[in-house]
């Protein structure tokens, strides 16, 4: 039977800044370990540290722009309705440097945990 999902769960996040993390999906908020569903709000110039996760992630930008670091130092900028995939495995490092900041959902599979995340120290 369908299940509705009447409102997020709100997540600390990780970074030099506070940003708002609205779990709909997940570990936290409905106990699903195959994937999470978050809508991210990050103010500008937040940065996270990097990470080289243990799950994909399929992030879609809803408004201003966030921007991915690699492992070979390429950045990625990735507009209002613009998607990215981020590969299980590869080092990533988020930020939103641009004036507004960014809106964005991110989907994980399998879902978000911190013990899968692997964030640099």
């Amino acid at each position: 039977m369908p299940r509705k999902i009447n409102e997020p769960t709100i997540v600390k996040a990780a970074g030099n800044k506070p940003k708002s993390i609205e779990e709909f999906v997940g570990r936290v908020n409905t106990n699903t370990s195959d994937v999470s569903v978050a809508r991210m709000r990050s103010p500008q110039g937040w940065v996270e540290p990097g990470q080289k996760p243990e799950f994909d992630e399929y992030t879609i930008v809803l408004k201003g722009e966030l921007h991915i670091k690699t492992s070979e130092g390429k950045t990625i900028i990735v507009k209002a309705n613009e998607a990215i995939i981020s590969n299980k495995g590869e080092w990533v490092q988020y930020s939103t440097p641009a004036e507004g900041g960014a809106e964005y959902i991110a989907v994980c599979l399998p879902a978000f945990s911190p013990k899968l995340v692997h964030r640099d120290e």
